[in-house]
């Protein structure tokens, strides 16, 4: 299954959420959306090195890791990708118990940056 959303870059997030809309606060580092399966819930997805990374090339946003929403009833899982919405299928027991990998820190994520001598691109590198 596959929807398109569309985006905001705003100041702040507000109080009324619309469907299908992804709300993007730079200024604030995080973007908040209801979640993609209809069941109103709103995601709040943080962007940070450790976190949630943004990518806007002039005209779609994606984001990345993907979205697994196993604190909702929905249980949902999709990615956000060129303002495309592809649903991955729905956490299950099986997968909520599987040993997951360790997030790398802020720290280790600059330390990585800084040795490759890579030249940094906007993912909430200012959301530190």
């Amino acid at each position: 299954m596959m929807n398109v959303i569309t985006h905001k870059f705003v100041e702040l997030i507000p109080d009324h959420l619309d469907d299908k809309v992804l709300y993007i606060s730079i200024e604030h580092c995080v973007a908040i959306h209801k979640c993609a399966c209809g069941c109103g819930k709103e995601v709040v997805t943080p962007i940070s090195p450790d976190g949630w990374q943004l990518v806007f090339d002039g005209e779609t946003v994606s984001l990345s890791p993907s979205i697994g929403n196993w604190n909702l009833k929905c249980s949902s899982h999709y990615w956000i990708r060129k303002n495309n919405i592809v649903f991955v299928g729905y956490w299950n027991e099986k997968k909520l118990t599987k040993k997951k990998k360790p997030k790398k820190t802020s720290s280790q994520f600059w330390q990585k940056k800084l040795k490759k001598q890579d030249s940094i691109h906007l993912h909430g590198s200012d959301c530190n």
